[in-house]
């Protein structure tokens, strides 16, 4: 019989934990396999990892790891999906805005022979800024990458064991998983699931974690940034070569230009202006060089992606480095 293995990462959700205990065993129990629930902490500063180790003496088909301190959300789910056995994974966040009982419609997609199965979230229930960048970053996203990533979709998924492996063989540490799986190809399909309000406690993913894995996934998969900085460069170039073609006619047709109100005028604001400008241009594109360059110092190192210091029920393994 085939088993489900259902990722959890976990960071600060004391308040949400007995929900979660309670509906995802209920749900899995529906499944009519054998299941097991990773939970990773994410170096939480709560009761967190004493309630996933409560859990794991109540019922050993729940298992935890918990981090020496914070390395992220994606990062958390890698370590889960590193350490799942079953022949299918679930991805899902423990705030149960992703209800555990949909995860059967997952199921029957991957019965049908689909090796990844995405929610296409329907009916957000963040607010109208979070949702408005949410929709802008998929759009971007679409036209920055030269592969089809889904629009709307997050990281409540089924993930099939060949494909669990696949991203498990990656060595990369500033993972886009939303990505990664749709890079991966294989056969893949969407299934509409309204995306709730939190269960319980307070929103632990911020707009600026956001702001970072919407970076993430753009500096991961694409270039498009430096052509960018390449064609605003050149934009600068010609707009400073219309302006030294301006000032040349401004003094051979002094005349005809004074009168028009246009006249050659000496202006230190000018100056400054066109200085600031120049030097707003040249910061910007050399902070979008040390993005891309900031990640190649992350991946040379070659330390692990992340380290365990507790565990409940599992064999705990850290990944190996790049070159360990």
């Amino acid at each position: 019989m085939k088993t489900i293995s259902v990722v959890a990462p976990c960071f600060n959700e004391e308040a949400v934990l007995p929900l979660l205990f309670s509906r995802l065993t209920a749900a899995a129990e529906t499944w009519g396999m054998p299941f097991e629930v990773i939970c990773v902490d994410d170096g939480s500063r709560d009761n967190t990892w004493k309630l996933l180790r409560q859990q794991q003496a109540r019922d050993p088909r729940w298992r935890g790891l918990s981090f020496a301190r914070n390395f992220g959300h994606q990062v958390a789910v890698s370590a889960g999906l590193y350490h799942t056995s079953g022949d299918a994974v679930l991805i899902i966040d423990a705030d149960l805005q992703d209800p555990p009982e949909e995860m059967s419609r997952l199921l029957d997609k991957w019965r049908e022979g689909y090796q990844v199965v995405y929610a296409v979230h329907t009916g957000r229930k963040d607010g109208w800024v979070k949702r408005f960048l949410a929709w802008s970053f998929y759009r971007v996203m679409a036209r920055a990458v030269p592969f089809t990533i889904p629009a709307d979709s997050g990281d409540f998924c089924l993930l099939d064991r060949q494909v669990v492996d696949t991203l498990n063989a990656m060595p990369e540490r500033h993972k886009y998983l939303r990505g990664l799986r749709a890079w991966c190809g294989f056969t893949q399909v969407g299934v509409p699931i309204e995306r709730h309000a939190r269960a319980a406690g307070s929103p632990q993913y911020t707009l600026s974690k956001s702001f970072r894995l919407a970076l993430d996934g753009i500096f991961s998969f694409s270039a498009v940034p430096l052509r960018l900085a390449s064609h605003l460069g050149l934009a600068v170039s010609i707009l400073a070569l219309a302006g030294v073609v301006f000032t040349v006619f401004q003094h051979v047709f002094r005349g005809y230009f004074t009168r028009i109100g246009l006249g050659p005028e000496p202006s230190f604001a000018t100056i400054v202006i066109a200085i600031l400008f120049l030097g707003g241009v040249q910061l910007i594109c050399l902070g979008i060089v040390g993005e891309y360059l900031g990640r190649i110092y992350d991946e040379v190192k070659g330390r692990p992606p992340w380290i365990i210091h507790e565990s409940a029920g599992i064999e705990a393994r850290t990944a190996p480095g790049r070159f360990g």
